[in-house]
């Protein structure tokens, strides 16, 4: 069944990617300090401070010249950008007929990346920040979504960006398993499903399928 595919799925490729990763760590322990990772146990373990103040988690142990800082970027980006690909497959496995959006297929792949890009420019001033506040007031994005469901999606994709910006890529990766798993357990189970209710999520059992197949033959005899 398309469930079972999607959970067989996700799961082969969160266990290969967190077995490459466990395998390279241990085979060269000293990388660590090199990539977008940690950040989120600075985040819980340090003091309140100045909210105007840049935090130290978005910072690399290592990193001390040009190239180990490309290094430390482009494994940020690809590591976001590896974080969002299953969030894609659950949202073209759960939507179907005119509620699916390819546009937002796409967004969901891109925009972490662009996101960690752009935490990392703005993360130590205050004037960037407002700036970019300014830029993005400036611009007007009139796409809407059709549904606020879709709304979780580009929120997650935003949160994906901030994790891998702040170096903390393993947040993203609990992120990102919670939410798919949830995702597809809801869509099995048919939580809070009604008759004649509005649908987010498509038809699992296909009896609405079913049914619209019966009618139409019906008509054309």
């Amino acid at each position: 069944m398309p469930a079972r595919k999607l959970l067989v799925q996700i799961t082969i490729y969160y266990l290969v990617i967190g077995m490459a990763v466990f395998v390279a760590l241990k085979l060269w322990p000293g990388v660590r300090g090199y990539l977008p990772v940690g950040g989120v146990e600075q985040l819980i373990s340090q003091p309140a401070k100045n909210p105007l103040q840049a935090s130290e988690a978005v910072r690399a142990a290592h990193v001390a010249n040009l190239g180990q800082s490309i290094f430390w970027l482009v494994a940020a980006i690809i590591s976001a950008i590896m974080v969002s690909l299953p969030v894609s497959w659950v949202y073209m496995a759960v939507r179907a007929g005119d509620d699916y959006d390819q546009s937002l297929v796409n967004t969901i792949i891109v925009l972490p990346m662009i996101v960690t890009g752009i935490v990392i420019i703005v993360q130590n001033s205050l004037a960037l920040a407002f700036s970019l506040a300014g830029i993005a007031g400036a611009v007007r994005f009139r796409n809407s979504l059709k549904s606020s469901g879709d709304a979780l999606f580009i929120l997650l994709s935003v949160g994906i960006g901030l994790a891998g910006g702040i170096g903390a890529i393993e947040l993203a990766a609990v992120i990102s398993i919670a939410f798919n798993y949830c995702f597809a357990l809801l869509w099995i189970t048919e939580y809070g499903e009604r008759a004649g209710m509005k649908r987010f999520l498509a038809d699992y059992d296909g009896i609405q399928e079913r049914t619209t197949v019966v009618v139409v033959e019906e008509k054309s005899s």
